[in-house]
């Protein structure tokens, strides 16, 4: 009987609603006081039942609520025969109730929007050579599978065959096609717009990004925040306070009327319910825009960091080198470059991988008698000539001649943070060529919203010689960089600069960034770098898009804002209504039950507006 009351509530403030109105037009046109008074006392009735309930239930598990003051209010009411004030009082609380459970569930619209673009299920290759359907959960790793046009990808993989474009808005938060061929990767959830990919399954099931990605938020939306926890504990001493008040009233007045009003005046509602729902709104328009928070106590603590500290390898550079200048000596410039080509072809270091990307398609010769000189480079014969590509050491060694032009271009790239690859054929210098990780596009603009939305310090740390590391932090205007820093160097960093009183966010991407990520009092990985740093997080970018992070940080200040916005109205609404009623004539319990009801409504609308949150755009200079 318990759960059907409870389940039928709103069903009961619907029967309530109908009967309050149709005992007032009664009474204006007909003017019956008995069907006036019966139908009101049965409204009471009917309503006051589920808050009773809930009462109880709250009490047995020794916790006092709002659903008590009520009870007692509306039987009081009905004790000294205010059979109107009982009748509003119940229809509007339940009629709260139901406004603020359809309210709240739209502030979690973003969990319902991510659980509704999963797909359910896949094209599949069969042993036939033939795709057929399948449950998503019948994919297994190294399946291959069809997406077809306007279909959703049902795995993370990479692609095998086929091109196409994907809006990865679901993960992203970038409504903007992503163009995929062979070797691209794609995420479960995003739609391919247009072409047919045949895709090798990588992660399937809970471990795909999409689901990791729900999974954080809805754990997020069910943690509570400092605000949040004391609250709780302030509505659990609170409810009795006003209790005794009430007692207090009635003792001192003699007047049950008044202290039954006391106790309907000094619900918490908003209070209670206005904090909980800035977070949740903030978390889930995080959510919708790439950006995942893990819990409400980031929130708090991400909306006063003052100093951001980043990684450099892969936060703010792409994180894979590649060749920014090249000069060339002599006449063959085609010949030199196959000569080049050929060693490097050889070599698996990350500056030969660069340098070949660079050159592209050429012709190549074949390599003999190769010597690698550690720490130099690269000495060998291709058709007939010796060949020596390294850096400058190596050039001395196999006594290369450098002009003062070319030292002078030499120490200009060093001095920009390029790593050199010099290439001499029969002992003359053929190609100069400066390698370096380059900087991720967009991130000067990152940095100066940063700076807008009230970050004094802006700093990078990494692994990389001094030299490169200044070259960047000169060309993004940095407030310090420091280089030759190892995992426990950083950490040790971040451990001062929070001991100097600052509040720090540390952004990496790396298993090395882990110790860092952890220390900050906010991590923010990069959602591309490892799962050991992504575990390690408070704040996670999806898809490694810096340019989310001022987006994170203004939803965090606008999300701290709107709470104590909140806090302001729900204490501000239960002040007036008290100084109402002790200095003035017009307030009434059910005027009073209709300015607290409204004011949980007030709450939660403010608390939505985060849902609609954007970053204002950047005008002016930094």
């Amino acid at each position: 009987m318990q759960r059907l009351i409870l389940r039928s509530k709103n069903k009961i403030a619907a029967v309530s609603g109908l009967l309050l109105a149709a005992a007032f037009i009664h009474r204006w046109t007909a003017g019956s006081t008995a069907f006036f008074e019966g139908a009101l006392i049965i409204a009471s009735f009917l309503g006051v039942l589920p808050i009773a309930l809930q009462a109880y239930q709250a009490l047995r598990v020794k916790v006092v609520t709002i659903d008590l003051l009520v009870t007692l209010a509306v039987l009081g009411a009905l004790a000294i025969k205010n059979f109107e004030e009982s009748a509003i009082v119940t229809f509007l609380f339940l009629f709260g109730a139901y406004l603020e459970q359809r309210t709240l569930q739209k502030t979690r619209s973003a969990i319902k929007e991510l659980v509704e673009m999963a797909p359910e299920t896949a094209l599949k290759l069969g042993e036939d050579g033939e795709f057929a359907e399948v449950d998503v959960e019948e994919v297994e790793v190294g399946d291959i599978l069809l997406v077809k046009t306007g279909a959703k990808v049902p795995v993370d993989g990479t692609v095998v065959a086929g091109e196409g474009s994907v809006n990865e808005a679901s993960i992203t938060g970038e409504s903007l096609p992503v163009a995929k061929e062979k070797g691209s990767t794609v995420y479960a959830g995003t739609i391919l717009d247009n072409g047919t990919l045949h895709i090798a399954a990588e992660r399937v099931g809970e471990d795909t990004t999409f689901s990791k990605i729900i999974e954080l938020v809805e754990e997020a939306q069910d943690s509570k925040s400092a605000a949040e926890r004391f609250i709780d504990r302030f509505a659990r001493y609170y409810t009795p306070a006003v209790l005794a008040v009430g007692l207090v009233v009635w003792l001192l007045s003699r007047n049950v009327e008044l202290a039954i009003t006391v106790l309907v005046l000094g619900c918490p509602g908003a209070l209670v319910i206005g904090v909980p729902v800035s977070n949740v709104a903030g978390i889930g328009s995080g959510a919708r825009h790439g950006v995942l928070f893990k819990g409400s106590e980031v929130m708090g603590d991400f909306s006063r960091v003052d100093t951001v500290v980043f990684d450099k390898t892969g936060t703010l550079t792409v994180g894979s080198p590649s060749v920014a200048e090249v000069e060339y000596y002599g006449e063959d410039r085609v010949e030199a470059l196959r000569y080049l080509a050929s060693v490097e072809r050889e070599s698996d270091h990350p500056l030969a991988k660069a340098v070949l990307t660079a050159i592209g398609e050429v012709e190549t010769y074949p390599v003999a008698n190769t010597e690698v000189v550690k720490g130099a480079g690269v000495v060998a014969s291709v058709h007939g000539r010796r060949v020596a590509v390294g850096n400058a050491a190596l050039m001395e060694r196999e006594q290369v001649k450098l002009s003062p032009t070319v030292k002078a271009q030499a120490a200009k790239l060093e001095q920009q943070g390029n790593s050199l690859v010099l290439t001499a054929v029969d002992g003359e210098l053929k190609i100069l060529m400066g390698v370096r990780d380059q900087i991720r596009p967009g991130v000067g603009a990152v940095l100066a919203r940063l700076r807008r939305l009230g970050v004094k310090s802006l700093i990078m740390l990494s692994g990389d010689n001094q030299g490169t590391v200044d070259a960047v932090s000169r060309e993004l205007g940095l407030t310090a960089a420091h280089g030759n820093m190892l995992p426990e160097d950083k950490a040790q960093y971040i451990k001062t600069l929070i001991g100097q009183g600052h509040t720090v966010a540390f952004v990496g991407d790396g298993v090395n960034d882990s110790p860092s990520l952890a220390l900050a009092h906010v991590g923010i990985a990069m959602g591309g770098g490892t799962d050991v740093a992504v575990e390690t997080s408070d704040v996670v970018l999806i898809n490694s898009n810096l340019e989310r992070l001022p987006h994170a940080l203004g939803l965090a200040k606008a999300t701290a804002q709107n709470m104590k916005q909140n806090i302001f109205i729900a204490v501000g609404v239960v002040l007036v209504l008290l100084a109402s009623l002790l200095f003035s004539e017009w307030m009434s319990m059910s005027i009073g039950m209709l300015v607290h009801e409204g004011s949980i409504l007030a709450v939660i609308l403010n608390g939505m507006r985060l849902l609609r949150f954007r970053l204002p755009r950047l005008t002016g200079r930094a």
